[in-house]
């Protein structure tokens, strides 16, 4: 008796590999990030930031970046308190 066994097949072609590969949250997610390489490029300029008493001075982009986490951590903070 022989066994017929089957070669494994090729995934695909180059194509159809990129295709699997560029998922529309991966595009997205590649745009965000061109979008933000260009913000941060376009914000380097110093500003001036009063913190009560001390006054800093720090890049446009990271003033606005730091605002961004505070603002994403209340907002977590909010709504896992209403869950309870």
């Amino acid at each position: 008796m022989s066994r017929t066994t089957k070669a494994p097949r090729a995934k695909g072609t180059r194509g159809g590999r990129l295709r699997e590969a560029a998922t529309a949250g991966r595009v997205v997610l590649l745009v965000v990030a061109v979008l933000a390489f260009v913000f941060i490029v376009e914000n380097t300029r110093q500003v001036r930031i009063r913190l009560i008493v001390p006054e800093v001075l720090v890049p446009l982009w990271l003033a606005l970046a730091a605002m961004l986490v505070i603002g994403w951590l209340l907002g977590r903070y909010v709504s896992l308190g209403r869950r309870r």
